[in-house]
């Protein structure tokens, strides 16, 4: 009699997904409260300018008048003590009056849509935070550094929001008027273009960024690590991930990308080597860090006793979940490595715990293929009972004769 054929991969194949470290790629905060607030106090003291500050944006050409009128100046000053009071409410109401007062000259009017802006940022309103930068930068009142710092902080928000063109149109104003080349402002931009899938324009400015800064920040590196994997450019990758893991040997984080680089760029003896040396030292420690490692080795030829080895161990030690992924994998592994009876107490574990009726498929050709055929053909009829895609399958082991 023939038997279904099972030794084609395919058959029961899983979609094992790599787990992957990337994961979504942190944006880029806006300043924080306390920041703008020490900045806003350096260069303004009862609404007027207190000292000189140092000019952030040498290169830029706008001009402004910069200056709190008579008038306006006493508003303002109610309106900072009120801020600096802790009493935000009533601060924002009285920016609002400013802002709202055409009597008032651009400056008085800007300024308040500045403070505005940092309050309701403060009270975790961004969209009105937004709209307060937006008439700040409409007023055109500021001095060049409050000018583009509403602009950039604009641009910030925007990314955070996922409104990455709009966020990109106002960096492309704001890059253009200030000439700046600051590497951290860089970052939003390469973070803005990556986020639009514009790989090869995000890589240059981000590669940009970080060669011009003296201490590149971790994540940076890896954006553009990022970038280069998902344009497909898997040297490039590699490369710079294999020199962030060997600067910080230490660092479980710099290991993980760049065995998450190797295995986007489909290096995956790479992978597995860089893991099996954090298992070996005790360092994965979380249950997506051992799936990673057993996908890998399932997706390698000739790998299923290792990708057991992982498995068991994860789930001995309680790291690695025992749900229907952990138990399929098992039951592959098991199966393709030639060991039957272990693959089916694992389809066991895994059938009932699965979506559909697939895994109790599987488990009902490999229980017929070593003559099993009663509990084949209760496992198939569990299988139909659940759905599964190619439900005549079931149907020829349940035509099977016998009980």
């Amino acid at each position: 009699m023939n038997k279904f054929s099972l030794r084609n991969r395919s058959v029961l194949a899983a979609a094992i997904g790599a787990v992957l470290v990337f994961g979504a790629v942190s944006q880029v905060n806006a300043q924080s409260a306390q920041q703008r607030a020490e900045e806003r106090r350096a260069r303004q003291s009862e609404g007027k300018q207190a000292s000189k500050p140092a000019e952030e944006y040498p290169e830029a050409t706008r001009k402004a008048e910069a200056k709190a009128s008579s008038k306006g100046g006493q508003k303002l000053q109610k309106m900072i003590g009120l801020y600096d009071d802790d009493k935000g409410a009533e601060a924002r109401a009285a920016a609002d009056e400013i802002i709202a007062n055409e009597a008032f000259n651009a400056y008085d009017r800007a300024f308040a849509a500045q403070m505005g802006a940092q309050i309701a940022y403060d009270a975790d309103d961004t969209n009105a935070a937004k709209n307060y930068l937006r008439k700040a930068i409409e007023l055109n009142g500021l001095d060049n550094n409050g000018h583009y710092g509403a602009m950039y902080m604009l641009a910030q928000l925007q990314l955070q929001d996922e409104q990455y063109a709009e966020s990109l149109k106002t960096l492309d104003t704001f890059f253009a008027e200030t000439k700046s080349t600051k590497p951290e402002q860089l970052v939003v931009k390469g973070n803005a273009l990556y986020r639009m899938e514009r790989y090869p324009e995000a890589a240059t400015v981000l590669k940009q960024a970080i060669d011009s800064s003296p201490n590149p920040k971790p994540e940076w590196q890896q954006l553009l690590m990022a970038t280069y994997a998902e344009s497909g450019n898997a040297g490039e990758a590699a490369k710079m991930a294999e020199a962030v893991a060997a600067k910080n040997p230490n660092d479980k984080r710099a290991q993980l990308n760049l065995a998450a680089v190797y295995q986007q760029g489909d290096m995956l003896d790479k992978s597995a080597a860089v893991l099996e040396k954090l298992r070996a030292s005790g360092q994965l420690t979380d249950d997506k860090e051992y799936r990673q490692l057993y996908a890998t080795y399932l997706n390698m030829e000739g790998k299923e006793k290792e990708a057991i080895s992982v498995i068991n161990e994860g789930i001995q030690k309680g790291i690695l979940k025992p749900d229907y992924q952990t138990y399929l994998a098992q039951a592959q592994a098991y199966y393709f490595s030639d060991q039957f009876g272990p693959a089916i107490d694992a389809y066991k574990k895994a059938a009932p715990l699965a979506p559909d009726g697939e895994a109790y498929l599987n488990l009902a050709r490999v229980l017929w293929q070593e003559d099993r055929i009663p509990e084949a053909k209760e496992a198939a009829r569990q299988a139909v009972a659940k759905g599964v895609k190619k439900p005549d399958d079931a149907k020829k082991i349940l035509a099977l004769p016998g009980k």
